[in-house]
């Protein structure tokens, strides 16, 4: 596809300084859009309920008031709880017109949770009831800064706020003129928001994110990649998220139609059900949809067809004719025959996912960032789609390349105006990633000749061998994840002797591997992968060999973000 400057996005791109700014203008301009769909269940009956942008904007306004009316102005108010109408109001109300969000990751344990309550110095939760345990113990530990417990959906316990009845409340107080939050001035530059990275509470760091920060990286991305106001965005990552809250906030500022899943099994109805059209995800969830749709396509015997047609496509591309959504309407049809753009981020996307849905008609793009970076730091759009790459800079960041090896590799580090305050209470290790204005992420990488950027792994991963060799597991991953039967991958260097074995952990699908090795013992299916294994060697050099493989079903220790947590299964790997 031709490549080209997006001239027409760009003009249309507004800048605001606050994320109040970009939401206070949609709820004006689409105020008759529905902002969000609710569904309902009562047993087996569904219903649902459409808040629109006007409501939205009233609902906001009214626990706004109810928030400052509490005495909680300028103070820190944590939220937990799964995705849900209630959590993005609280969010987008909090940052709009009230004070600081704490967004806290919902799958944390209790004692982390109550850990990460203490460093934020929070002054108010608001939770979902699920959590009424962990409510309940701090209350009686009594060894945080709460003094607000708000509920986000029951009020049976009497104990706690309610989240509708500060709603209720707050509507009375602005029928009767008050201004508060409307009136409230929110600093651009002053912490908006303090974010926990994924890791273990002790030793995950607290972002400081100002509302410039997240407002300036929804400007940037504004300016590479299109939204409409029709378009139907299910919210996959969590809100805890740095991209599933600023992805909320980007589109909001749209006008969009936001919906929820009802679980990782559901994923296909609820794409036929709501008609979604975008959405944003790790590329755990793409790979998995999109390795169900080619084993349909085999189990039917329509491989060598799909493949006829898919060269036919590209070939018809160079001429500008697209029929990519008529010749492929079966496939689409399975995801609901609507989706036209979906994001990926948080890791690598495999190279045959990412190309093959674009295939399909499916703009499939590669996003990169960090929380420390609001997140976004670069991204692939329509005009601009490089396989293996994580695309070009966004407008108004600036990327390069620290200390660059032989072939180019080095830390990639970036400079904008989204880039992060610091770390709360952590001097001296904002000092180690903020130097003249640069953030150095520990992302290893190198931008080719046309400035696109590529991840070779990250720095802290690199396997160094006894004879200096460097081996970045990520490559390795992305060769084994390829296997149909592979759902996880994991390549690591296992102690032995006084050296590192290249050794792989590899997670395989069960449904896969009952129904085409039927007959095979655990041994005999191990032979088979060994022998998969030995087929990757041929295509590397001999230090990169893979010399020592795990084979289990047994999930992976994970983040609620879908990322392995690689130092954990390494220490129990070299512990056996």
């Amino acid at each position: 596809m031709k490549k080209q400057k997006n001239d027409e996005i760009f003009k249309n791109a507004q800048s605001f300084d606050t994320v109040g700014e970009y939401l206070r203008t949609a709820i004006k301009k689409y105020s008759k859009n529905k902002a969000f769909i609710i569904k309902n269940k009562d047993g087996k009956k569904i219903t649902y309920t459409n808040i629109t942008y006007e409501k939205y904007g009233k609902d906001m306004q009214a626990l706004g008031t109810a928030l400052i009316d509490l005495g909680l102005e300028n103070k820190r108010i944590a939220i937990i709880g799964k995705n849900s109408y209630e959590w993005a109001l609280t969010y987008t109300t909090v940052m709009t017109g009230v004070g600081i969000t704490v967004p806290l990751d919902k799958g944390l344990q209790e004692s982390e949770i109550i850990m990460s309550i203490q460093r934020s110095k929070a002054d108010a939760i608001v939770f979902e009831e699920e959590y009424i345990e962990v409510i309940n113990k701090i209350k009686t530990q009594n060894n945080t800064n709460l003094k607000y417990f708000i509920c986000m959906n029951s009020k049976e316990n009497q104990e706690n706020l309610y989240l509708y009845d500060l709603i209720k409340k707050g509507t009375e107080r602005v029928k009767n003129k008050d201004k508060r939050f409307e009136n409230h001035k929110v600093d651009p530059d002053g912490m908006s928001s303090i974010v926990f990275t994924s890791g273990t509470t002790s030793s995950s760091k607290a972002v400081m994110l100002s509302s410039r920060n997240i407002a300036s990286d929804i400007y940037y991305m504004n300016q590479v990649e299109k939204f409409y106001d029709t378009d139907i965005n299910i919210a996959f990552l969590p809100f805890h998220h740095t991209f599933g809250s600023t992805a909320i906030i980007l589109f909001l500022s749209h006008g969009i139609t936001n919906v929820f899943c009802d679980g990782l099994r559901h994923i296909q109805e609820n794409l036929k059900e709501y008609k979604v059209t975008v959405f944003v995800c790790v590329p755990l969830l793409l790979e998995a949809i999109y390795k169900k749709i080619m084993a349909q396509v085999e189990k039917q015997g329509k491989t060598n067809l799909i493949k006829f047609a898919r060269k036919l496509s590209r070939f018809l591309l160079k001429f500008n004719i697209d029929i990519r959504r008529k010749l492929f309407k079966q496939i689409l049809d399975e995801l609901g025959g609507n989706i036209r753009f979906v994001v990926s981020g948080a890791a690598a996307l495999d190279k045959e996912v990412s190309e093959g849905l674009n295939d399909f008609g499916i703009l499939a793009v590669q996003g990169y960032g960090l929380t420390e970076t609001s997140p976004v730091v670069t991204a692939e759009d329509e005009y601009h789609l490089r396989s293996g790459s994580i695309g070009l800079p966004l407008p108004g960041v600036e990327v390069k390349i620290d200390n660059p090896n032989e072939n180019g590799i080095g830390e990639l580090v970036v400079k904008g105006k989204n880039v992060m305050l610091g770390y709360y209470e952590m001097e001296e290790e904002t000092n180690e990633v903020l130097k003249d204005g640069w953030f150095y992420t520990g992302d290893l990488g190198y931008i080719d000749k046309d400035g696109y950027v590529f991840i070779t792994g990250r720095q802290k991963n690199v396997i160094v061998l006894k004879n200096g060799k460097n081996i970045y597991p990520e490559e390795i991953e992305a060769l084994i994840v390829k296997l149909p039967y592979v759902a996880e991958v994991m390549a690591f260097g296992k102690e032995k002797d006084d050296d590192l074995l290249l050794s792989v952990k590899i997670v395989y699908n069960e449904e896969y591997v009952k129904q085409n090795y039927p007959d095979k013992t655990e041994e005999e299916f191990k032979k088979i992968v060994w022998e998969d294994m030995k087929k990757i060697n041929k295509t590397l050099p001999k230090y990169k060999y893979i010399k020592n493989l795990i084979l289990t079903n047994e999930p992976m220790i994970k983040t609620t973000t879908a990322k392995i947590k690689r130092f954990e299964e390494i220490k129990k790997e070299n512990k056996k």
